[in-house]
């Protein structure tokens, strides 16, 4: 172990650290490699906030890591709204331990003479975002890990407009963050200075909620859903949105509706997942249900089944939600006469070319961005004078309008059951109006593969696989030319058959995409919420008829195990 390793663990065997944390060190002290992996690295912000195992140590959740990163944000809060009355809103979700760190969050802020809106009990996601602007809070937090497993916990840090934090105030935060000491942190709490917030600010959100993936329809009532939160906060918006929304035969997985952080019906609390929505489906079949829907803990992502050509459910990934849910908004936006030019729609650049192409026939302007939701609530920002239709991406995150600036599955959830309405009463289904984008705009099929490779022996074969497919690209994978390379950590494009290159404009990132010949693309990227590689496929044909899909689809599978082959997977 080095020098800097050992004076770093040091530090936590004595003051400002309390006697459990001290003594708990000292248990862990008996286990040198979780010793070295509790302290090797210090949890940074990645794509999705600050997020990691529980436990004491500089790479964990616990409340000194969280009370250093909330000192940090405090003080640089009150440098830059030093004229103004500065004021947090903090959420939590169903994780064990999350509302008493963000308890402990919520003291450091009132320490630091901030107002503190603190939610009574576990809410979404979606909603914390909604209350940042509806509260004219300067700042928001949410303790959640999403869809991790439940020994994880994390720590989203959101900005004045409800989006999360991007360049340049996150990399300011972060600045002041690593010139915080742990003996800086202000745990005494003005009890004065927090509020405790709850039915008002629902409301508030339900009726937005409403207000965007509400639609002219009829049907609602003969539309039957089958919910589950999977342990989730969800069951505190997305049934009471679904009803206010005209929706009465809405039937809940008991079993997963009660919020539990250890989710003990499921392996992972992820929607991306197909086994998580096993029990939803399975009482689908047994009620003849027309569409199932399950969210993630924080209810930001969402995955649906919904019924095929043959009457049987069919799980649908992101990319395929993303389409439909797309397609409709501007369908919706073109019967209204709305479409004028100045509207958006928007993704990331590991999710399918399809939106491109739907937004090119509509006639509407297309964006595109690096992973992570926090990219698309930037464009919102950045683009002021365009209207947001809606955008997504490719795991199984959407997000309708711009009240709300982080991918929200409740507004989600009742947008998958108005376009699921629409085609019932036009005796189709969610899953047809998918097939009919393919015929019209280009059959696209995607695939992820994603590997686990935990701690700091994990973290360096990703670095280590990373650097060979950067410093060895292939020049063929399947026997299929390679014409493109996008490199996004040295920001560059490369048109190998021309033999030029051009500047990528977005900010860095360790991201590897390659485009072949026949437009297939695979994307390479460390996930930035979770110790995997992940591995991302696209490929596509022409789609003549719909009732040709079924075949086609197989096609296109086998097109991408060529491919998985091709690339030595």
């Amino acid at each position: 172990m080095n020098k800097a390793l050992s004076a770093k663990i040091e530090e936590w065997s004595q003051p400002p650290f309390d006697k459990e944390t001290i003594a708990q060190l000292e248990v862990l002290k008996q286990n040198p490699d979780q010793l070295e992996d509790a302290f090797y690295k210090d949890l940074e912000f990645g794509t999705g906030g600050m997020r990691g195992i529980m436990g004491i140590g500089t790479n964990r959740i616990n409340t000194y890591t969280l009370g250093k990163s909330t000192q940090g944000l405090c003080d640089y809060l009150k440098s830059v709204f030093e004229k103004e009355p500065t004021k947090v809103v903090i959420a939590y979700d169903c994780r064990n331990n999350s509302k008493s760190l963000a308890l402990k969050v919520a003291e450091v802020f009132s320490a630091n003479d901030i107002k503190v809106f603190f939610f009574s009990d576990l809410r979404t996601t979606p909603e914390l975002s909604f209350a940042v602007k509806h509260l004219e809070a300067q700042c928001g937090i949410v303790l959640t890990a999403s869809h991790n497993p439940p020994e994880y916990n994390g720590y989203k840090v959101y900005w004045k407009d409800g989006g999360q934090i991007v360049p340049p105030q996150d990399k300011q935060i972060i600045e002041q963050i690593n010139q915080t000491q742990f003996s800086d942190i202000k745990f005494n709490a003005k009890e004065e200075l927090i509020e405790w917030i709850d039915q008002d600010t629902d409301q508030a959100f339900y009726n937005k909620s409403v207000q965007l993936g509400r639609f002219e329809l009829i049907g609602r009532k003969q539309f039957k859903i089958v919910f589950t939160p999977l342990h989730g906060t969800s069951i505190t918006a997305v049934p009471q949105v679904l009803a206010l929304a005209g929706y009465t035969d809405v039937h809940l997985v008991e079993a997963q509706s009660s919020p539990d952080g250890n989710f003990p019906t499921v392996k992972s609390p992820n929607p991306e997942e197909p086994e998580a929505l096993q029990m939803a489906l399975d009482q689908a079949k047994a009620i003849g249900a027309d569409m199932v829907v399950g969210t993630d803990p924080d209810s930001d992502r969402l995955g649906i089944a919904v019924r095929d050509q043959n009457n049987d459910f069919r799980l649908i990934n992101g990319n395929q939600t993303m389409v439909v849910m797309t397609y409709f908004l501007l369908e919706q936006w073109k019967k209204s006469n709305r479409l004028d030019g100045k509207q958006f729609v928007a993704t990331t650049i590991v999710s399918t070319p399809l939106i491109q192409k739907m937004a090119q026939a509509y006639g509407v302007q297309y964006k595109e961005t690096l992973t992570g939701f926090k990219w698309i609530g930037k464009l919102i920002k950045d683009f002021p004078a365009l209207n947001f239709i809606g955008g997504g991406e490719e795991s199984f995150g959407y997000l309708v309008g711009d009240a709300i600036r982080d991918k929200d599955a409740v507004t989600a959830t009742l947008l998958a059951c108005e376009i699921g309405t629409f085609a019932k009463n036009k005796n189709q289904s969610f899953y047809e109006i998918l097939v009919e984008c393919y015929r019209k705009f280009g059959a696209y099929k995607e695939k992820l593969i994603s590997f686990t490779q935990k701690g700091k022996e994990g973290a360096d074969k990703i670095k280590g696989m990373m650097e060979e497919y950067r410093n060895n690209p292939p020049k063929e994978i399947g026997g299929i030319k390679v014409t493109q390379s996008e490199d996004y950590l040295k920001s560059e494009r490369a048109f190998i058959l021309e033999n030029r290159s051009e500047e990528i404009n977005l900010p860095v990132a360790n991201v590897l995409i390659f485009l072949l010949e026949d437009h297939s693309k695979i994307a390479i990227r460390p996930s930035g919420t979770e110790p995997k590689i992940k591995f991302y496929f696209s490929v596509n044909d022409t789609l003549d008829e719909n009732e040709d899909w079924e075949t086609m689809e197989l096609q296109l599978d086998q097109k991408i195990g060529n491919i998985v082959n091709g690339i030595g997977l």
